[in-house]
């Protein structure tokens, strides 16, 4: 009863990489510079497992006697989004990333846009999603015309207020952008209050691109395997090669629900996204608010690690950067850390990996899938 455990706290970067200067985030160290603004910050579970060893990492505790296994892990696939990490995580290794629209989306696309809904949009810029919906959140009141912002990361994000779009409504309209563009994700930003005081909700949603060539999910669930998926991951895989899901809303809603399925018997993959460490404090570069979430996540660690049954594997890891200390409240391009825990795996260094996909051809090695993906083994 082989189980793989894949647990990735989104934006949790460890340094830029070498071609961070492609992207403008030289300089960008998301976890260490957490660390050098909250100093009292205890990461003392992921330490034990070998955080603090991780190559050219010094500021975090370091343990001679590590548990797990442990490294850092480049990014050969073009981009530093969501859909672009955890895909690599998967096997597949993008040439080309997703567009952007620095300069908001081409007058093309929102014509056709407006005419599939019946309506005109508000927006059509970049911009930060709790300050648009209160820069525009009056006039989409008057109006009932949606907001429709993107960011530097691949995105066409449409924002509503419940009580004048419903949700199901807001959801129908991102499903009308989805089937016209090629972006990474479409997302729903469903938002309530008052003139002032607008608030996003807990019902946003993704819709993302269905993946380019099967996954190790894909692979997973053919030889009859269970695959669960934890918060946005039916979302960024579009269900693609997932057999069971729970939508989470926060952090420690993610966690007790991977513990429900690693509680359970069955063969196969638990696929958890933490989102709170990007959502609520990366994009809004809440150092404190992120440094509490890490310290949340370590804190429960030791619960995580106790569901684990003999034949379950670990990894803890993350899909891109979002440093919270730079001018920047976009995604970052980082390398990022892998922690690693297993009964019959040898507690050891792995140095600096080629490629996110290393996770997913390990878990396909050790659940012995014969699957055609990208990435090397460490096991």
């Amino acid at each position: 009863m082989k189980r793989a455990i894949i647990i990735v706290l989104d934006a949790v970067g460890i340094g830029e990489m070498p071609d961070a200067w492609k992207y403008g985030d030289e300089g960008s160290n998301t976890l260490m510079h957490i660390k050098e603004k909250v100093p009292q910050l205890d990461l003392k579970n992921m330490c034990s497992l070998g955080l603090g060893l991780i190559d050219g990492y010094n500021i975090y505790e370091k343990t001679k006697s590590p548990k797990g296994i442990y490294g850092r892990l480049a990014e050969v696939s073009a981009g530093k989004d969501t859909t672009t990490g955890h895909w690599e995580i998967a096997g597949i290794q993008l040439q080309e990333p997703f567009p952007t629209y620095p300069n908001g989306f081409d007058k093309e696309i929102i014509d056709r846009f407006e005419k599939a809904i019946g309506r005109k949009v508000l927006g059509n810029c970049v911009a930060s999603g709790t300050v648009i919906i209160n820069e525009l959140g009056d006039e989409h009141i008057k109006t009932g015309c949606p907001i429709v912002y993107t960011s530097a990361d691949s995105v066409f994000q449409i924002a509503a207020h419940e009580d004048i779009i419903p949700v199901d409504k807001l959801y129908e309209f991102c499903g009308i952008a989805r089937n016209m563009l090629s972006v990474g994700r479409v997302i729903a930003r469903p938002f309530t209050g008052v003139s002032g005081n607008y608030t996003r909700t807990e019902r946003r949603r993704d819709f993302s691109l269905p993946p380019v060539r099967k996954t190790l999910l894909d692979y997973a669930a053919e030889k009859g395997m269970k695959v669960a998926a934890v918060g946005k991951i039916e979302d960024i895989f579009s269900m693609r090669g997932i057999t069971a899901s729970v939508h989470t809303h926060t952090n420690a809603e993610g966690i007790e629900q991977t513990i429900k399925y690693m509680n359970e018997d069955f063969e196969g993959i638990i696929f958890t996204n933490l989102v709170d460490t990007d959502m609520l404090y990366g994009h809004r570069n809440d150092v404190n608010g992120f440094a509490k979430a890490l310290q949340s996540f370590d804190d429960a660690l030791p619960d995580i690690i106790s569901a684990m049954k003999d034949e379950d594997i670990l990894f803890i890891t993350g899909d891109h950067g979002c440093d919270p200390t730079t001018p920047s409240t976009d995604h970052s391009r980082e390398y990022v850390f892998l922690l690693g825990l297993g009964k019959d795996i040898a507690p050891c260094g792995i140095g600096t990996r080629r490629s996110f996909s290393d996770i997913g051809k390990s878990v396909a090695e050790y659940l012995g899938l014969d699957c055609d993906i990208k990435g090397e083994s460490f096991l």
